[in-house]
């Protein structure tokens, strides 16, 4: 659990967010949406402890994350952000072992008789299992964005973390992607991810952090975010919402 009480985030003298109190819960898909510039990836970055803030307080299962050092950080917390540049001469297999740093005392270099197996799982549950030992380079961005879930999921950190999941994915990848992420939630861990679609969130997510103008415009379940006048103020474009066939949709009125 992530629980967050009246932040304030900026860069130099420029505030991104005032005001920001939210809870990422066990078993929870929590989605953060907005415009571009909004203070999405930074607020993630914050829940992450990458991003300290001005003010305010955020903890992460009862610890002060700012206080954490950044072992014990990535036990309770995987933050996966937007692709990188690959490093060379690293396999897929070596890329997702990565995550298993945090469960190994700093003084022992050899993997734990457990690490094998859950590198495997994570490789599984990604569709990564037959390009294990490809380098990590010689991957498509797409390919990559899968390597960095599995490798959060070999971290087994309760909190996930996602900034856009499924960037450089197509249709049928981040229809699984996203799947998998609800399972996660499903199964008990508290998944929080950035996106830029509406109805991404709205189809996934049991709630919606919904970021503009500075603030935390709203935060609960899709059908009360989903309002109209609220997505316009926070877009600044018209947005109609409608539901089809179950499915709450929003669309701007251009």
């Amino acid at each position: 659990m992530i629980d967050t009480r009246n932040l304030q985030l900026s860069y130099d003298d420029r505030i991104v967010l005032d005001g920001v109190s939210l809870q990422l819960r066990a078993g929870e898909l929590l989605a953060i949406i907005g415009p571009n510039g909004a203070g999405k990836t930074t607020l993630l970055r914050s829940l992450g402890g990458l991003h300290a803030p001005a003010h305010g307080a955020i903890e992460v299962d009862g610890e002060t994350v700012t206080q954490l050092g950044a072992q014990a950080r990535a036990r309770h917390v995987a933050l996966i952000e937007v692709d990188n540049a690959p490093l060379p001469n690293v396999s897929v297999r070596e890329a997702v072992a990565q995550g298993r740093l945090p469960h190994r005392p700093w003084w022992r270099w050899t993997p734990l008789p457990e690490d094998d197996a859950i590198v495997d799982a994570a490789l599984a549950r990604t569709e990564l299992a037959g390009c294990a030992e490809r380098a990590l380079d010689a991957l498509s961005s797409g390919e990559r964005q899968r390597v960095w879930v599995a490798l959060a999921l070999a971290q087994q950190a309760p909190n996930l973390l996602f900034d856009e999941p499924t960037s450089h994915l197509d249709l049928p990848h981040a229809a699984r992607i996203l799947a998998l992420l609800r399972q996660l939630a499903n199964e008990g861990v508290a998944v929080a991810i950035v996106v830029h679609d509406l109805n991404v969130a709205a189809a996934h997510a049991d709630r919606i952090a919904l970021l503009g103008d500075g603030k935390l415009l709203a935060f609960d379940v899709p059908e009360r975010v989903f309002e109209e006048g609220l997505l316009t103020r926070a877009y600044g474009v018209p947005i109609a919402v409608r539901r089809e066939d179950g499915m709450l949709l929003a669309f701007a009125l251009l």
